[in-house]
């Protein structure tokens, strides 16, 4: 490496450790909230939110691929989510094996307040920030989103 491409790769290295630092502290914070606020945890939320997403419901697989974990994990948090009554399993028809996932009018309402909560305390804690930075961080993370998807792709 040359020294202007070393600097340059030097300032891409901190700028990644800040990004991940300010997100692994926003989750972090979203956690803490999520668990001491409403006795609920961000998977479980993740989950709601996808559901909230896909009113007509999601397979477990494709619940699982949505939210790129596995598919034990989204199952023992939609079990939970029905047994509260938040969630509903509904045969596909055409295929007596298949069921998606719902949610039920409890759990988006549920979700919605817990949304609402959600985008406040996100706000909140990005509240330092102007339109203009908003508008000029979304861009440039879009570029690195989209470097990112052709790389995968490319791995394919």
């Amino acid at each position: 490496m040359t020294g202007q491409s070393e600097t340059l790769s030097k300032a891409r290295l901190r700028v990644w450790l800040k990004l991940l630092k300010a997100s692994n502290g926003i989750e972090a914070e979203i956690r803490r909230r999520l668990r001491d606020g409403h006795n609920t945890t961000l998977p479980r939320f993740d989950v709601m939110s996808a559901l909230a997403r896909f009113p007509e419901g999601l397979k477990m697989s494709e619940l699982s691929t949505f939210l790129r974990v596995s598919n034990g994990n989204v199952t023992g948090i939609v079990d939970k989510l029905t047994e509260e009554g938040l969630a509903q399993r509904v045969a596909v028809p055409g295929d007596k094996r298949a069921q998606v996932a719902r949610l039920t009018k409890k759990g988006e309402a549920e979700f919605e307040s817990l949304a609402n909560r959600h985008e406040s305390w996100i706000n909140s804690m990005l509240d330092g920030l102007t339109n203009e930075d908003l508008e000029t961080l979304s861009d440039k993370l879009e570029r690195v989103l989209a470097q990112s998807s052709e790389q995968e792709r490319a791995d394919a």
